[in-house]
C-alpha cells in the first residue's frame, strides 16, 4: 500500500467530499504523518497496524504531555483515515473499531456582558471613515456573531441592506443568511455612504471592509483595533479573543429566548450539540444570580 500516498488522498477526501476546512485538513495531515513515523520507528506500517499499536501510539501521546484535547484528535483522525481506507477497500478490519473516543470536558466559552458590548461599539470615534468602518465591523460582528475571518472577507455583494440580511461563507465554504438588525443595517449603510469612498480615495475593491492602500481588512489588523477599542472601553484586554464577538453573540440570543436551532443556523453550525455549548453558559449565569439573588440562595 502506497502509505503517503493514501494519506495524501484522504486529506482531499475530508475538504472535497466532507466540505472540511483547510485547517482541519492539516490538524489530520500532522495526526496520520506522526502516527506513520512512529509505526516506521517499531518497524511496522499504516497498512498493518493492529489496535494494540494504535493503544500504544495514544499512550505515547499521553506520556509526552498531550492533552486530552489532542489526544481525541489524533484518536479522530486515525479512526477517519483507517474508515475511509476500509471504505475503498484497501484493508479488511479497523484497528480503531474497538478503541473507544474519550469525553473530554468543554470549556465554557468566554463572552462579554451587554454592557462590555455596548462600550466595546461604542469605542470608535464615528465622526471619521476609519472609525465609521470600526463602528460598522463591531456592529456586524455582533450582530451576526460571524467568524471574525467571515467578517473580514465579507463582499460587497454579500450585503443586502433592502431586506436586512447578509450571506457568510463559514468552512468549508459553506453559505448561509445571516440577518442583520437594525443597529447593524443603519451604520453599514453609514459606512458605505459616508467612510468606504473617504478611505479608498480613488481606489476601488469588491471587499466591503477596506484599508488605506485599498486592500481588504485581514484578522490581524481587526484582531489589533478590537484591543485598542476594548482598552479604551475600560474592557480587560485578556477577555479580547478570536471569537468572543462570536460567544457574546450567542449567549445574549439564548439568553433572551432564542429557538436553539435559529442560533445554530446562524453560527453556521454543522452539529448542535456545537450550539448548546452555550445553554451551558447560560445556565450557569442563571444559577450564578439565583444564589446571588435569591434570599435562599
Amino acid at each position: 500500500m502506497n502509505e503517503h500516498g493514501h494519506i495524501g488522498e484522504y486529506l482531499d477526501y475530508v475538504v472535497v467530499e466532507k466540505g472540511l476546512s483547510l485547517n482541519t485538513r492539516d490538524s489530520y495531515k500532522r495526526d496520520l504523518d506522526g502516527f506513520a513515523s512512529w509505526l516506521e520507528n517499531i518497524g511496522a506500517s499504516l497498512a498493518t497496524a493492529s489496535p494494540a499499536e494504535v493503544s500504544s501510539y495514544l499512550k505515547h501521546l499521553k506520556d509526552k504531555g498531550h492533552s486530552a484535547r489532542s489526544y481525541t484528535r489524533a484518536l479522530i483522525s486515525l479512526r477517519g483515515f483507517y474508515k475511509f481506507l476500509l471504505k475503498k477497500g484497501k484493508i479488511s478490519a479497523s484497528p480503531c473499531s474497538s478503541i473507544d473516543i474519550p469525553r473530554v470536558q468543554r470549556k465554557l466559552p468566554e463572552f462579554l456582558s451587554f454592557e462590555e458590548v455596548e462600550s466595546l461599539i461604542s469605542a470608535p470615534q464615528d465622526n471619521t471613515p476609519l472609525g465609521l468602518r470600526d463602528r460598522a465591523m463591531l456592529e456586524t460582528l455582533y450582530a451576526t456573531g460571524l467568524r471574525v475571518s467571515e467578517l473580514t472577507t465579507l463582499k460587497l455583494n454579500d450585503i443586502n441592506l433592502q431586506v436586512g440580511w447578509l450571506t457568510a461563507f463559514g468552512k468549508g465554504s459553506k453559505e448561509r443568511i445571516v440577518p442583520l438588525g437594525e443597529a447593524a443595517m443603519s451604520w453599514l449603510k453609514k459606512y458605505m455612504d459616508e467612510g468606504r469612498a473617504a478611505i479608498l480615495k480613488k481606489k476601488t475593491s469588491k471587499t466591503l471592509f477596506v484599508t488605506a492602500r485599498g486592500s481588504g481588512m485581514t484578522r490581524q489588523n481587526f484582531w489589533v483595533l478590537m484591543k485598542l477599542y476594548a482598552l479604551k472601553a475600560g474592557i480587560d484586554t485578556k477577555k479580547i479573543k478570536p471569537h468572543i464577538g462570536r460567544h457574546s453573540f450567542a449567549t445574549h440570543l439564548l439568553e433572551g429566548g432564542a429557538d436553539l436551532r435559529i442560533v445554530q443556523a446562524m453560527l453556521g453550525h454543522a452539529d448542535i450539540s456545537t450550539t448548546q455549548i452555550y445553554t451551558h453558559v447560560t445556565n450557569e449565569r442563571l444559577r450564578k444570580i439565583h444564589k446571588k439573588n435569591h434570599p435562599r440562595g
